[in-house]
């Protein structure tokens, strides 16, 4: 997951509001979100390589997603998969905030990721980079490959269009979907630093990712209304096709 765009308590219908899209090696392989088999209560892809996943709610109410902290030059050869770390949170019963203190144990152990987790009643932000556990409080929040709220370019731009849309008292996913669609490139002088050559940072700066080997695989947007009802949606890139499939999901979680 490289760009993450979360609406928390703001929204008088929909108290978590999330867009978001993962950016992957084409070749890396992984499944379309659905019900797994092993856990039948989390909705969530999954990535065939290591078994985590990226992005996951659960019937239970609890909700997580990942993004890696891009630094070229601390690079972990041998580190743990990061999307199990989001896994193990979405299928356990474990508090958020135990869980976020236990992250600090091993944050070490992985190369860079923030996490984000919720259980619905309280939300919380995990970076291995600070190793600081946050409660977030009501607001609108933005991530990519970088610390929460980094103002990256396509943070910047993605957040400030998803902050007009959740201003409408109807909330569009088609509009959502098109903020995450944004595949324009941002200028020399507002690229980060984070260990590339300035083309692949050029590369990598649109929302939406489009490159020959990497770029955005899906795109997927949540929305939980006040009567705990969860809409979700993912459009997924089939790589062997090249085609884009849709998959939309709703259910009612419970406590």
């Amino acid at each position: 997951m490289c760009l993450l765009l979360i609406a928390y308590n703001i929204h008088p219908q929909y108290p978590l509001i999330v867009a978001a899209n993962r950016d992957e090696f084409y070749h890396r392989p992984a499944e379309k979100a659905h019900f797994w088999d092993d856990h039948p209560e989390l909705l969530a892809g999954k990535d065939i390589e290591a078994g985590g996943t990226w992005l996951g709610i659960t019937k239970s109410g609890r909700f997580a997603a990942i993004t890696n902290y891009r630094d070229m030059k601390s690079i972990k050869e041998k580190a743990p998969s990061r999307g199990a770390l989001t896994l193990n949170f979405l299928v356990s019963e474990i508090s958020p905030v135990k869980y976020g203190y236990a992250l600090s144990e091993n944050a070490g152990d992985y190369n860079g990721y923030n996490l984000i987790f919720s259980d619905m009643d309280t939300l919380y932000y995990f970076s291995n980079q600070t190793k600081e556990l946050r409660q977030l409080p009501s607001g609108v929040y933005g991530l990519s490959n970088h610390l929460l709220d980094t103002p990256w370019p396509k943070v910047v731009i993605s957040k400030a269009a998803f902050l007009d849309e959740i201003s409408k008292k109807n909330i569009s996913a088609d509009n959502l979907f098109g903020i995450l669609s944004d595949d324009r490139e941002a200028p020399d002088s507002q690229l980060p630093d984070t260990g590339l050559s300035i083309e692949l940072e050029r590369a990598v700066s649109p929302v939406f990712i489009k490159s020959e080997r990497y770029g955005t695989r899906s795109s997927t947007v949540v929305l939980v209304n006040n009567l705990n009802e969860v809409l979700f949606i993912e459009k997924s890139l089939e790589t062997s096709t090249g085609k884009w499939k849709d998959s939309r999901f709703s259910f009612q979680y419970r406590k």
